[in-house]
């Protein structure tokens, strides 16, 4: 049956990834996500799975490709500077098409940074922060519930695809307690179900997971292979909320943590009688361009608002094509938004005409 508690987002990420069926994690502590690592260090072993706290975020998440090449439901965890340091195994993660899960719980930056929450990995996650051309799919919660639901897609959508899959929170969204419905445990798919995965089975061909191709060919084969992927993904998997679009003169758009700041705002400017709307990415990457476009025909204005310096605003720019004008609220540096800050700028806004 399912179970409601009153959890961090941390915890839920780690909690409900013990009941997608992850059997690995390794990764190492950095603030604002350590909590992760520390419910899995008290809570996998105990569960049937296994545990290493690595010397270094490079060692966790090569520690994570030789799980998920050995068919296991594998997970590591991090922020935005340990993130950096993954970026080249995540790249071959992608080449080598293994099913992993990588959570970036987004503080501030650039460099070290402080622990305060961000949103300033957007780039990072869903550009491919490695080398080559490569894709994860990228999912953005926007409450603890989510954190959990986007846990358990995660693993399942690694497994369909064969592709990591990035689950980009922030650290707010991250240290909130909010109550959560968790859901039922599952054991996974099996090691031996996954024709793919090395394996000492004597009955079958022993495999050999590759990221680099043998001939210039084969590689030309692989991105070709890869590229049809993408695209099989982005007809499949593109999420998003609308939030009181029907009837609205301006649109703003915003994931994560920001959108619940935009939907406060849109409260006030509806009881000020300016008509506004949000359109909420869930998957960053695939984008929801198509119905940002739509929308956007009919619009006075689009408003993305980010915590950084303008990173998704280029997205949205490319959907809305000139149909209408595109405004960009953001702050960069870990600082968080007030409601009133998006009022303010909606309502200087609408007070201009274009």
């Amino acid at each position: 049956m399912p179970e409601e508690r009153l959890m961090k987002g941390n915890e839920a990420i780690a909690e409900s990834a013990i009941r997608a069926g992850c059997r690995f994690y390794s990764g190492y502590p950095i603030t604002p996500q350590s909590e992760i690592l520390e419910y899995m260090a008290a809570n996998l072993p105990k569960r049937g799975g296994i545990f290493i706290q690595s010397a270094s975020e490079i060692e966790g998440i090569n520690i994570v490709y030789g799980a998920s090449s050995a068919g296991l439901r594998a997970m590591t965890s991090s922020s935005s500077p340990g993130i950096s340091l993954m970026q080249e195994e995540i790249s071959y993660l992608a080449s080598a098409e293994l099913p992993v899960v990588v959570v970036n719980i987004t503080r501030g930056g650039p460099g070290l940074g402080r622990i305060t929450p961000a949103q300033s990995d957007y780039f990072q996650a869903t550009k491919g922060g490695g080398h080559g051309d490569y894709h994860l799919i990228v999912l953005a919660p926007a409450s603890v519930q989510e954190m959990a639901d986007l846990t358990v897609l995660a693993f399942d959508l690694a497994d369909k695809y064969r592709i990591p899959v990035m689950i980009l929170g922030d650290g707010t969204i991250g240290q909130l307690m909010e109550n959560v419905t968790l859901a039922d445990q599952i054991d996974g798919p099996s090691p031996s179900s996954k024709g793919w995965s090395v394996n000492n089975d004597p009955v079958r061909k022993r495999n050999l997971v590759l990221s680099a191709p043998f001939t210039d060919q084969e590689l030309v084969e692989l991105n070709e292979k890869l590229s049809k992927k993408y695209y099989i993904i982005k007809e499949n998997e593109t999420r998003w909320e609308e939030y009181q679009t029907e009837n609205a003169q301006y649109l703003i758009v915003a994931f994560g943590i920001s959108s619940r700041f935009a939907k406060a705002a849109i409260a006030e400017l509806r009881k000020e009688g300016i008509k506004t709307g949000l359109i909420r990415p869930i998957s960053l990457y695939p984008f929801p361009s198509e119905v940002i476009s739509e929308k956007s025909a009919n619009l006075k204005g689009v408003i993305t608002v980010e915590m950084n310096e303008g990173q998704m605003v280029e997205d949205v720019k490319l959907a809305v094509y000139n149909k209408c004008p595109v405004h960009f609220l953001g702050r960069g540096g870990g600082e968080l938004f007030t409601p009133d800050k998006i009022v303010e700028f909606v309502k200087n806004l609408s007070s201009k005409e274009y």
